[in-house]
């Protein structure tokens, strides 16, 4: 029997349904717009009242509520001048990391300024409680007394998938003497709903045992057409060599991106990786993984470390929202594919450090676990495969966490975030709209933004040494069918066009920041581009000088389409609640599925890093300046340049695919061997 293949967003229902706008970058300016009015003594913060087309359905009044006041660094200007140092060959300062505390003894904001904006909240009739960053003042009080502290007010919102929030209606305020010292408040909206980017099919033909079959395998299957998608019939799916032709082999994921002939040192022996993760998961399911490939013998170095209480005993900010059914096991099927995309291209790695923290609605546990990852300083690469659209969050909340990723970065620390699975229109199944946008964090500047290919008609079958495909990988665009184009025969009349493929099939994300402009070391073919915008100071780049080009996503591509997939396995059982494994005890074998999107992506590109740091014996740090190097100086070297010549599939949906970087793809995907032992020239 073939069953009918639909994709399942993992973590999606965590976050449908809060619209926010129907215009891009619907957030207000923040440093080139003129400050809104403030009472008197008092000075707001432009750009603090978040945007919304969404009607207003009452005020919001909460007994008690958590906010966070993000601190600015202290001497900020020699904060960067330090950091872009460290990235620069022949800098004294190039690649000289700071000890863990030593980012806080430099920077931290000063005693009298965090004294000052604790006895600013003080007076205003808020707790201050303890925090684990000096750059972050935890206050608690309840909704008239933070309304009135900051001068603003709170209404109540209804999207059009009758999805309700809260969010500040007026201008947040503070007194003048303070008000330079922050970057802004979170926690006065419950719209940073972070979600996943993991895709996989509900239902598979039951596959032929490849030990059974000839080769290739007779479930391998060839790539689906137009056709098959718009039939509503079963699809049949056979992809690789994992059980049951569940996708791609840690063999085969090596040999296809031309990994190096694999010893301890080129595959992680002495790094410590970790991944961001808000679920939690089975170890069982881990060693199942790895026994399947590495043998019994091997044991997943696995260390937990859950934040806030992590997601099975949340200690939920007061007035937040932490649903038991966003927590709990409710995204293991994200955090075993990441966990596993590590082990399979990293395997030798001494630590792999799953850090957890409750999956909450204003974005301050996200936030703290990112502290925690920082302030711990033992993971030299980390990956995440969580994100929201920049639509959804805040000037404030962007900039705060900036300042963690700035600390990493002056760490050594290598930090990756999955750029998203909807093409160009990030938040269609984060608020429902399809504006054009790219996801928070992977558009930090501080962060490598990991975008999707796809390797369509290439099937590897039982091969565990298969070739890279030449003129085959293109941009991660199941058929083409994401566009933004309207109702038509293109794309089976669907009621909402081409954006129903978006986000039903899936492409890689891209586009331009609309809070972040250009950083030092994105330079090269391409990135000046028809496409590329400029800050306006209101929707593009906002956070940015009037003029300045804008950061551009992604930074680098590696396949991620579901029907290319990778083999996970991950179960559930009666103690996992709200696990989204329960499928896969129908699959054949039970527990075994192939994964995709560009949360496979992300972990895929954190463990090459990894490797690296392991064959050069030193951390790469941020790894954005090497790749942009390396992609001037020989970029047929150290990428495979992902052009759409001679392919059908040629865009994300908007953005095409051209010789150089791009943004739909970036600079390109990787050539393993050149990357970890040859790229050590640049440091």
């Amino acid at each position: 029997m073939v069953l009918h293949y639909r994709p399942i967003r993992a973590g999606a229902v965590a976050v449908l349904g809060l619209a926010m706008t129907a215009a891009m970058g619907g957030f207000a300016s923040v440093a080139a717009s003129a400050a809104p009015a403030a009472p008197a003594g008092y000075t707001a913060l432009t750009s603090s009242v978040p945007a919304t087309t969404d009607p207003q359905t009452g005020g919001f009044s909460a007994s008690s509520m958590a906010i966070q006041v993000a601190l600015q660094p202290r001497n900020a200007a020699g904060l960067q001048t330090t950091l872009q140092g460290m990235y620069t060959k022949g800098s004294p300062n190039y690649q000289h990391w700071l000890a863990a505390g030593q980012f806080d003894a430099r920077y931290a904001p000063s005693a009298a300024r965090t004294q000052a904006v604790t006895s600013f909240l003080t007076r205003a009739g808020l707790k201050v409680a303890a925090s684990t960053s000096p750059f972050l003042i935890r206050a608690t009080g309840s909704s008239a007394q933070v309304a009135a502290a900051f001068h603003t007010k709170f209404g109540t919102y209804k999207s059009k998938k009758g999805v309700s929030y809260f969010q500040n209606t007026a201008p947040v305020a503070l007194p003048t003497g303070v008000a330079s010292y922050v970057q802004g408040v979170t926690g006065l909206t419950n719209t940073i709903r972070d979600q996943s980017q993991a895709v996989r099919p509900s239902a598979v033909k039951p596959a032929v045992s490849p030990a059974a079959a000839p080769v290739p395998p007779a479930c391998e299957e060839p790539y689906p057409t137009v056709a098959q998608q718009f039939s509503g019939a079963g699809i049949p799916f056979g992809y690789g060599d994992g059980p049951g032709c569940q996708g791609l082999t840690p063999a085969q994921d090596n040999s296809i991106y031309g990994a190096p002939t694999a010893s301890p040192r080129t595959t992680g022996k002495g790094v410590t990786i970790a991944v961001f993760e808000l679920s939690a998961y089975q170890h069982s399911d881990i060693s199942t993984w790895a026994h399947t490939f590495y043998g019994p013998t091997y044991t997943p170095p696995l260390t937990d470390v859950n934040v806030d209480g992590g997601p099975l005993a949340p200690q939920c900010p007061v007035g937040d929202t932490c649903p038991a059914n966003f927590n709990g096991f409710a995204g293991d099927i994200e955090v075993d594919a990441d966990i596993e995309m590590q082990l399979a291209i990293a395997k030798n790695v001494s630590n792999l450090i799953v850090y957890n923290a409750p999956n909450d609605f204003t974005g301050q546990t996200e936030l703290d676990e990112y502290t925690a990852i920082a302030n711990a300083d033992q993971a030299e690469s980390i990956s995440s495969s969580w994100a929201v659209c920049e639509n959804d969050v805040t000037p404030g909340y962007v900039q705060a966490e900036n300042t963690v990723f700035e600390q990493m970065a002056m760490q050594g620390q290598s930090m990756f975030g999955a750029e998203g699975d909807t093409g160009a229109f990030s938040c269609i199944r984060s608020d429902g709209t399809t504006i054009v946008n790219v996801l928070d964090p992977p558009s930090q500047p501080w962060v490598t933004s990991v975008g999707g290919t796809s390797l369509e008609s290439f099937n590897p079958g039982a091969s565990q040494h298969p070739a890279y495909p030449n003129g085959v990988e293109t941009v991660w665009n199941v058929d083409a069918l994401c566009t933004n184009a309207p109702p038509g025969p293109a794309n089976n009349n669907e009621p909402a066009g081409g954006f129903f493929w978006c986000g039903a099939t899936g492409a890689g994300g891209g586009g331009s920041s609309q809070y972040w402009g250009r950083p030092f070391y994105q330079f090269g073919q391409g990135v000046n581009n028809p496409n590329t915008t400029h800050a306006n100071g209101t929707t593009q780049c906002s956070l940015a000088r009037i003029g300045t080009p804008c950061r551009e996503d992604p930074d680098i591509s590696v396949n991620a389409d579901e029907f290319t997939p990778y083999a996970e396995f991950c179960t559930a059982n009666a103690n996992t609640p709200f696990s989204q494994c329960g499928f896969s005890a129908d699959q054949n074998p039970a527990g075994w599925f192939g994964i995709g999107g560009t949360s496979l992506s992300s972990p895929f590109w954190s463990a090459i890093i990894a490797d690296r740091d392991s064959f050069t014996g030193h951390r790469s740090g941020n790894i954005n300046p090497v790749l942009y190097l390396l992609n001037s100086i020989a970029p047929s070297v150290f990428f495979h340049d992902i052009t759409g010549q001679g392919q059908t599939t040629t865009n994300n949906g908007l953005f095409p695919v051209t010789r150089g970087y791009d943004e739909a793809t970036g600079i390109g995907t990787p050539k393993m061997k050149a990357l970890i032992t040859e790229s050590s020239i640049l440091g």
